[in-house]
């Protein structure tokens, strides 16, 4: 009976743990597109370099505590103490070279994983403009004249641009398959660079607290062929639903809505909400 008691508890534990498994999947360890891919490719680096600053500790501490137990009577620790140049080697030495071989690693890591580097060996980017709302995203394609709401669709293997901008509140842009994270602000332009290397559905989400409708302010980022991508512009365009003021109007009210396409939006949109905030001529980033 005991025995039975043991095993379904540790079942039970079992169950919970693995139940987090999934998100991996959803995660920049399951790298979609180059952005992702090296930022965990230098992720992966820097956990095995730093391996060697916490085995030690992992291994040395329960093994000094349990020599030197208070039962251990015949193990006192009585130290006597003085200055020991190898002991202060082992004390600086290792963890100045972990810092500088990091250093060495992940500076030229973090220029090329700059959101604001563009994909330039894969050729023109698609331009889309992202207006963070309360709880929803717009997605604006400025060259394609149509506008989308809590759907990003894009060509698998074409880089994208994209430019960031709040409609209210500060919030934050985050695609963990495809890109880091950025920021988008009210009165401000931010960008973010990102390709997809696979067709598929894609988690996108508002990772800054911004109030009640803060957990279900996602998206889905649909990379697909470009034939495709094409098919889904003329059907998004026949549509015969724009983006006007009274769509713009409600839109802006705080709420939840699904995933939409308006045919049409007016040349200049993204750049009058900048206006609207203040912020026509400011960018949050000098390049």
């Amino acid at each position: 009976m005991k025995n039975l008691r043991c095993r379904a508890i540790l079942v039970a534990v079992l169950a919970v743990l693995l139940q987090g498994c999934g998100v991996l999947d959803h995660g920049f360890l399951n790298a979609q597109g180059p952005v992702a891919a090296h930022e965990r490719h230098f992720f992966l680096i820097a956990c095995a370099i730093l391996v060697f600053v916490a085995l030690p500790v992992l291994i040395l501490v329960p093994l000094i505590a349990w020599h030197y137990r208070l039962s251990n009577t015949h193990h006192a620790y009585r130290p006597r103490w003085t200055f020991s140049w190898t002991l202060e080697g082992f004390i600086w030495i290792p963890p100045i070279g972990i810092v500088v071989l990091l250093s060495f690693l992940l500076w030229p890591a973090t220029h090329r994983d700059d959101p604001y580097t563009r994909l330039a060996e894969r050729g023109a980017p698609l331009r889309v403009q992202a207006i963070a709302l309360d709880w929803k995203w717009v997605f604006v394609y400025p060259d394609e004249g149509i506008a989308t709401v809590n759907e990003l669709a894009v060509p698998t293997g074409r880089p994208v641009r994209v430019e960031l901008t709040s409609g209210t509140v500060m919030q934050s842009l985050l695609m963990p398959q495809l890109a880091g994270q950025i920021y988008a602000m009210a009165g401000m332009r931010t960008r973010l660079n990102f390709a997809a290397d696979r067709d598929g559905r894609y988690l996108g989400q508002n990772t800054q607290f911004n109030g009640q409708g803060f957990a279900h302010q996602r998206f889905d980022v649909i990379a697909m062929p470009d034939g495709d991508y094409r098919a889904w512009l003329a059907r998004a365009r026949a549509a015969d639903r724009p983006l006007d003021a009274d769509a713009w109007r409600a839109l802006s009210a705080k709420g939840l809505t699904r995933p939409g396409t308006y045919s049409a939006v007016a040349p200049g949109f993204f750049e009058q909400v900048l206006a609207d905030a203040g912020g026509a001529h400011v960018s949050g980033h000098a390049r």
